[in-house]
């Protein structure tokens, strides 16, 4: 049975029922974090609480829970659902109000709802258990503040499954100016001549916190260089190697775009030596 959190109560999932006129429904109107757990260690769960409470503040939603509130949540779960390995899924909303408006109420209690759920073992370094990801590409039609973890996920939905129906993975973004994003749930990188090299953060593309602990594991190494600058298309159709990273995935090898090859059409000696660095520090964060 799968143990859920919903304001304040412990319940199976299958019962956790919220109001028709809750604004996560109705306007997709939250935020939420998904924290993967391996035999009860979760890994980045400071910064995940962190840019939840980034994106409570920036969409206007007040909540009175510390840092600690979150962990006894999370922990409970873990320990409720068999602490095997587990994805904790976060997610707070404005509330439920008495009637559908745009505008924001006032004097209504925001939605807290959690759950557990199954997922694959912590990927190895290891080039023959890799998965190897294939990926669309396609220009990016989102919004402008995907910066903001929302819980109105509807365009990364829609290019998710435009990977789906292309037979791929995922779908790798580009803006206007044919500029790397990211992929529709992922952060994205290319390795060109031994440097790792990913888009800077701004309003297109959200904060990962994998891609946060990559980076920051990277540099205290020291071996592989790290760069954050824009990246164009050509550069990525030209690359080495191209990873995409999210909570789930870690680090993901991506060997073909749109059917093409990418380099040589297999996993990267950057890609094998950034996973073992990463398998080792991850649970630091």
């Amino acid at each position: 049975m799968n143990i859920a959190f919903l304001n304040g109560t412990y319940l199976p999932l299958e019962e956790a029922k919220i109001s028709p006129l809750d604004r996560g429904f109705l306007f997709g109107d939250g935020i939420y974090e998904v924290v993967p757990s391996y035999a009860g260690k979760m890994v980045g769960f400071g910064p995940h609480i962190e840019r939840m409470n980034s994106g409570l503040d920036a969409i206007g939603i007040s909540l009175d829970w510390s840092e600690s509130d979150w962990a006894d949540l999370c922990n409970q779960l873990i320990e409720k659902n068999g602490a095997g390995n587990l994805g904790i899924y976060l997610h707070v909303t404005r509330g439920a109000d008495s009637k559908r408006f745009h505008g924001f109420p006032e004097n209504i209690t925001p939605t807290v709802f959690a759950f557990a759920f199954e997922i694959a073992p912590a990927p190895v370094a290891d080039k023959t258990l890799a998965k190897k990801f294939k990926v669309s590409s396609s220009k990016d039609l989102r919004w402008d503040r995907c910066q903001i973890k929302s819980t109105a996920l509807l365009g990364n939905v829609l290019h998710f499954q435009q990977g789906q129906e292309q037979g791929n993975d995922e779908t790798l973004l580009f803006n206007a100016d044919n500029q790397l994003t990211e992929a529709s749930s992922c952060n994205a990188y290319i390795v060109k001549d031994g440097v790792v090299i990913t888009p800077p953060l701004d309003n297109q593309l959200l904060p990962g916190i994998t891609r946060q602990l990559l980076l920051d594991i990277l540099r205290r190494d020291g071996v592989i260089p790290v760069e954050e600058r824009i990246v164009t298309r050509d550069e990525v159709l030209n690359a080495d190697e191209v990873w995409i990273t999210s909570s789930s995935k870690e680090i993901g090898a991506v060997v073909e775009i749109d059917g093409v090859p990418v380099g040589n059409g297999e996993i990267g000696d950057i890609w094998l030596a950034a996973q073992k660095l990463y398998s080792a520090g991850k649970y630091n964060y």
